[in-house]
C-alpha cells in the first residue's frame, strides 16, 4: 500500500508519495536487502581510507606563524608533541556574513558537530581550527558557542593561501616526523560534510584508525580493536594500558556478535 500524505499546516505544498506500509516481517526483509549494499558500502569506504594512508607526502618547507591563547606558534607547534594534526579553515573574520557575532553559518555547523578532541588525542592526533579573526574575537566566540575545547588559532601570513583554503573551507591533514612536517591529506566542499566525528576524522589520516583490522603498510602503529576506547575525561589516568574490566566486556561482546553473524549465515 502506497500513501499520500499532506502536511497539515498548509494546502498549497504538493502531497508526499511516502513509500509503501508493509507488515514487520516484509520490512525487515527489505532492511536486510539494503543492508547487503550498506555493508558493500562500508567495505569500500575502509578500502578508500587505506588507499589514503598509502598516499604519497609532500615536505612543507615553508615556516607559518599563527597566533594562539598562549601567543606566536609555528605550524610544528599546532601538533601538541603529537604526530598527526588535522587543521579545519573556518571563516570568522570582518567580511564574512555573521561577523563580529558569528562565524560562518557552515564553518559553525561543522565546529557544532566536532566531537570531544580527547579521542583523537589518544590516537596521536591533534585537531586545530584556523581563522583570521583576533585571538580576543575567538576566544568570544568559543564561549558564547560552547566550542571552548577546539583549539582555535589565527592565521597571520599566507597559509589558507598556500594550502587551498584562502576563500573556501576546507581541512588539511598534516605529518610530523622529527622536526620535519608533511602534507598528506586535503579535502574540501562537500567532503567536508563527513568531517566532525572521531572516525572519520582518523579515516583522513596517515596513521589511520590504528587498530588491528586495518589494513596500513608495514609498521604502522596498530593495537586490539576496541580496546584503547575510554571515557573522555579518564585517556590520562590509563595511558599505560586499557582497563581490564573493558578489554573483558569488549572481549565478549565481540564474541557474540561474531556468533550471531555466523548463526546467520547458516
Amino acid at each position: 500500500m502506497t500513501t499520500s500524505t499532506r502536511p497539515e499546516s498548509s494546502t498549497s505544498k504538493p502531497a508526499m508519495h511516502t513509500p509503501p506500509v508493509v507488515s514487520p516481517q516484509a520490512w525487515e526483509a527489505a532492511r536486510q536487502q539494503l543492508l547487503v549494499k550498506e555493508k558493500a558500502h562500508t567495505r569500500e569506504r575502509d578500502a578508500l581510507a587505506a588507499e589514503r594512508r598509502r598516499m604519497p607526502w609532500t615536505a612543507v618547507e615553508k615556516s607559518y606563524t599563527f597566533e594562539g591563547p598562549a601567543g606566536t606558534a609555528s605550524l610544528a607547534d599546532l601538533f601538541e608533541g603529537r604526530r598527526q594534526l588535522i587543521v579545519y579553515r573556518a571563516f570568522f573574520e570582518p567580511g564574512v556574513f555573521g561577523w563580529p557575532d558569528h562565524a560562518c553559518r557552515g564553518c559553525s555547523l561543522v565546529a557544532d558537530q566536532v566531537a570531544h578532541v580527547a579521542h583523537l588525542n589518544a590516537r596521536d592526533t591533534t585537531l586545530v581550527f584556523l581563522s583570521r579573526a583576533p585571538q580576543a574575537d575567538i576566544a568570544r566566540l568559543k564561549a558564547r558557542m560552547g566550542w571552548q575545547a577546539i583549539p582555535w588559532f589565527t592565521v597571520t601570513d599566507s597559509f589558507d593561501a598556500d594550502f587551498g583554503v584562502d576563500e573556501w573551507h576546507g581541512t588539511n591533514v598534516f605529518f610530523r616526523n622529527g622536526d620535519r612536517v608533511f602534507r598528506t591529506y586535503f579535502v574540501n566542499n562537500r567532503g567536508d560534510e563527513q568531517v566532525g566525528g572521531t572516525w572519520n576524522y582518523l579515516d583522513l589520516t596517515p596513521l589511520g584508525r590504528q587498530e588491528l583490522w586495518e589494513d596500513s603498510p608495514e609498521g604502522y602503529p596498530q593495537t586490539p580493536t576496541y580496546k584503547w576506547w575510554n571515557w573522555h575525561d579518564n585517556y590520562e589516568a590509563e595511558k599505560a594500558a586499557p582497563d581490564k574490566k573493558w578489554v573483558e566486556v569488549t572481549d565478549a561482546g565481540e564474541a557474540a556478535f561474531r556468533a550471531l553473524e555466523t548463526a546467520r549465515k547458516a
